[in-house]
């Protein structure tokens, strides 16, 4: 980040403010950031509309669109990621309020998982639709399935204030796997589905909504800590 942009932010939040202070080390924040980023794709959730809307095409079709949701997913919460700075200044947004507000959303869509729903991401009609396509990589299944507004509005408050370039980077690794992991999870649907279940399914979507909905709880007290609501505390 620019010696400009970081004075930019310095003048908008109290000194030490930054979202990394919350976090003991950097591993602890990759860590953040990639369960984070993983449990809001969550393409293991993706699977059966995924099947259900590819259910007339071969293996290799499958493959090609698993394919192209994942880099769909990757290039918008990359851009996001990278842009979200840009977008703060440009909307007069402070890293606070947007915290807050992203929190609020990923404790929605927690809740929503702890019922082993999707509400922000799977769409009937949507997945309706997708049933008459002849490719969904780049929708419904890229966005919003993948990349739905829960992990585009995470990676932006990730990244948006990174006072380092290696937080940055720690996003962007986040996003890569993630992505990596979607193709390989929605490339194998059909062994996934025979050994997880739908049950099994929605037993780890419970168990990552009830994770998520943590990490949004702390993401709300460390947007309060910011404009001195609350104490500063730390995530370590």
């Amino acid at each position: 980040m620019s010696g400009g942009a970081v004075k930019h932010w310095s003048m908008l939040l109290p000194q030490g403010s930054h979202l990394h202070s919350f976090f003991s080390s950097l591993s602890t924040f990759s860590l953040v950031a990639l369960s984070s980023v993983f449990f809001l794709v969550d393409p293991f959730a993706a699977v059966p509309a995924f099947l259900a809307m590819t259910a007339r095409h071969d293996a290799a079709s499958r493959r090609r669109m698993a394919a192209r949701a994942a880099w769909t997913c990757f290039i918008v919460l990359s851009a996001f990621a990278l842009s979200g700075e840009l977008i703060f200044r440009m909307f007069g947004i402070t890293l606070a309020a947007f915290e807050i507000a992203g929190g609020l959303i990923l404790l929605l869509v927690g809740l929503d998982m702890l019922h082993a729903r999707r509400s922000t991401q799977d769409n009937p009609s949507e997945a309706l639709e997708g049933t008459t396509k002849e490719d969904i990589g780049l929708t419904p299944l890229g966005v919003p399935m993948l990349a739905g507004p829960g992990a585009i509005s995470t990676v932006m408050v990730l990244s948006g204030a990174s006072p380092r370039w290696f937080h940055r980077i720690a996003v962007l690794l986040a996003i890569t796997i993630t992505s990596f992991a979607s193709y390989l999870v929605l490339a194998g649907a059909d062994r996934v589905r025979r050994r997880l279940g739908e049950t099994g399914i929605r037993i780890m979507m419970r168990m990552m909504g009830l994770l998520l909905a943590a990490i949004a709880v702390q993401f709300v007290i460390n947007g309060l800590s910011l404009i001195g609501v609350i104490g500063e505390t730390s995530g370590g």
